[in-house]
């Protein structure tokens, strides 16, 4: 803009030209200084108007100014939105040519052509410039999010893994140590009948015994520690009515009920009922398209069942195979409750809804 001024300043014929120049120079030098240009697009289209009314009193004192017009180009492309940049930008090219004409210079192709060809390179340059910085920032963007993405799912596994061990630890102390202390509870009473009226070894017994009943209290609060942490505020009816609360956004309205009179389960049981029903509500919000479902936890004589039924668009169950993803799927409910010594069950059918439903028999001394 400097050196085209200057050209100007000196070709011109008169001293208003020279001056006019200057003035030119000084209202675009203002708009460098000015913070409010570059970043509002009113007061950058005031400071254009005024720069291209001055670069106009310019042209009408002299053709040489028709040069400024390629850096106004670029200023118009930079500073408006392409509404009022693309118009504009035919606007000045129009003036130069207009300028030059009317100043009596002999016409020639590259009195048009060459505004109008320096009026499109600055717009395929602009243009392509802004394609490339938005290709850029959407790049940007995407890699943000799959770090974010990278992070979170790091962050899921090693939480999945740490509630995996926790359930392992659970079920091993439960069915080994647990057991086995209170096996050897029953066999200390046992033996404490058996012994003759004032037997020495009777006192042995009872410390032996009492002994093994406090171990065996420790034994059961570490599985209470070690259950997953839906369980350790509260039952396994209200852990699964958490689950019911809403969640994902256009997921099911879902409802939990209670049928019979609630029995207090061993955490092996609370644990394979509560993984399933999230497991199997999990398939509803991600596949199955529904509007409703529910979740039914019934305590009957000798079993407690759990149904989780949707109205979603179902499917064949018998065409199903075992997820590549990891997660509990069909196969892993199964397993979960056949390892308690119960069953599981599907009934699905195309647009007729999905109905999950898993029976575990009671152990000895749980009654409802």
């Amino acid at each position: 803009m400097a050196g085209l001024l200057v050209l100007a300043a000196v070709q011109a014929d008169s001293a208003a030209g020279t001056v006019m120049a200057v003035l030119v120079g000084a209202v675009y030098a203002a708009g460098s200084f000015l913070p409010s240009v570059g970043s509002s697009q009113r007061a950058a289209a005031v400071w254009l108007a005024a720069l291209g009314a001055s670069w106009l009193a310019l042209l009408w004192l002299t053709p040489e100014a028709l040069w400024v017009a390629f850096p106004l180009y670029f200023l118009q492309l930079h500073l408006l939105p392409a509404r009022w940049s693309l118009p504009a930008v035919a606007l000045t090219a129009g003036a130069a040519i207009l300028s030059y004409v009317g100043h009596g210079a002999p016409l020639n192709p590259g009195v048009f052509i060459g505004p109008l060809l320096g009026g499109a390179v600055a717009v395929a340059t602009v243009l392509g410039y802004q394609a490339l910085y938005r290709e850029s920032e959407r790049r940007r963007r995407l890699i943000e999010e799959l770090i974010e993405t990278r992070a979170e799912l790091a962050a899921a596994e090693r939480h999945a893994g740490t509630l995996a061990e926790r359930e392992r630890l659970a079920r091993e102390i439960h069915d080994t140590l647990a057991q086995g202390l209170s096996s050897i509870q029953l066999l200390l009473r046992a033996a404490e009948r058996a012994l003759p009226p004032g037997s020495p070894a009777a006192g042995h017994i009872d410390r032996a015994r009492q002994a093994a009943q406090d171990n065996l209290a420790e034994a059961r609060r570490f599985v209470r520690a070690l259950s997953p942490p839906d369980l350790e505020h509260g039952s396994l009816a209200a852990a699964l009515e958490r689950l019911c609360e809403p969640g994902v956004s256009g997921g099911p309205r879902v409802r939990f009920s209670v049928s019979g009179t609630p029995a207090e389960l061993p955490t092996p049981y609370e644990v394979a009922l509560l993984r399933i029903a999230q497991s199997a509500l999990a398939n509803t919000v991600r596949h199955a398209s529904a509007s409703r479902a529910e979740i039914t936890l019934s305590f009957m004589d000798a079993s407690v069942t759990l149904d989780v039924v949707d109205d979603g668009k179902g499917f064949e169950p018998g065409s199903v195979r075992q997820s590549s993803e990891g997660g509990f799927g069909l196969p892993a409910m199964r397993s979960r409750a056949e390892s308690l010594g119960g069953t599981f069950t599907v009934e699905s059918a195309p647009g007729q809804g999905t109905a999950v439903a898993v029976s575990l028999p009671l152990p000895a001394g749980v009654s409802v």
